[in-house]
């Protein structure tokens, strides 16, 4: 708890995150300002979140892994055990791009459009946080390098971000003579991004953009199975790289 509180607040004190907060306030003020319709605002600002937030999340985690590696040896050299080093810099980084978020988005919407929807959105954005956080954990134990490390970690974002999406709708295209509705279920779950945005396009009733499985994943996501699962997903996004790295980070020689 010493670590983690003393990581947290040299983070808070960050410029960085101050810019950021700063960021997520305008674009969530400005969006609400320029549509009077709240669902097509809250769309709008779902797509700079799904953007924005996974960017930011997994390059200040890694650039911050990296500008603390003194520190982090410092710590190895005291009777700490490297799991508690290496969960209280991960809790620390996830509780403060998520303070960062909470302030910029979800206390701007509760009083601007506080909906089932809104609710969702917020939820999507800090579940996110800690999976992007986790994903660069990954990359940052992964190498010694920091520009590899860097590397691998944009490639994360712009895979789950843009790659992904084109590899599904080739599959639907290519193989549209068949039923797809649970393949591209099995497939949407591979992507923590996609996860976040069906969720929140069906409780905006918006399955129609969804193309001819929107149907499907207005039956599914809409119900509360499907959000127990979406969630349920999105947790495991989290935990999984966040255990392999810190199995890797375990063993590996700081």
């Amino acid at each position: 708890m010493k670590i983690a509180k003393y990581v947290s607040y040299d983070i808070l004190r960050n410029r960085f995150i101050a810019l950021y907060t700063l960021f997520l306030l305008i674009v969530t003020f400005s969006m609400f300002s320029l549509d009077s319709d709240p669902g097509k605002a809250t769309l709008s600002l779902l797509n700079i979140i799904l953007l924005v937030v996974p960017l930011v999340s997994i390059v200040f985690t890694t650039i911050h892994f990296y500008n603390s590696y003194e520190f982090i040896e410092l710590l190895l050299a005291q009777p700490v055990s490297r799991k508690t080093i290496y969960f209280a810099e991960y809790f620390s980084i996830s509780i403060a791009l998520s303070t960062a978020y909470i302030i910029g988005v979800a206390i701007p919407m509760l009083f601007l459009n506080l909906s089932e929807s809104s609710l969702y959105l917020i939820m999507a954005g800090l579940l996110l946080t800690f999976v992007f956080v986790a994903l660069a954990f990954g990359a940052s134990v992964a190498t010694r390098d920091k520009a590899k490390a860097i590397g691998i970690a944009l490639l994360f974002w712009f895979y789950f971000t843009l790659i992904y999406d084109g590899l599904i709708l080739y599959v639907i295209y290519s193989f549209s003579d068949y039923p797809l509705d649970k393949v591209t279920l099995a497939l949407v779950s591979l992507n923590p991004i996609d996860l976040a945005r069906i969720i929140i396009l069906l409780k905006l009733d918006l399955s129609a953009l969804m193309g001819y499985t929107g149907a499907f994943y207005k039956n599914f996501f809409g119900s509360s199975l499907g959000v127990i699962y979406s969630v349920l997903f999105l947790f495991v996004w989290t935990l999984a790289p966040l255990l392999l790295a810190m199995r890797k980070f375990v063993r590996k020689d700081i």
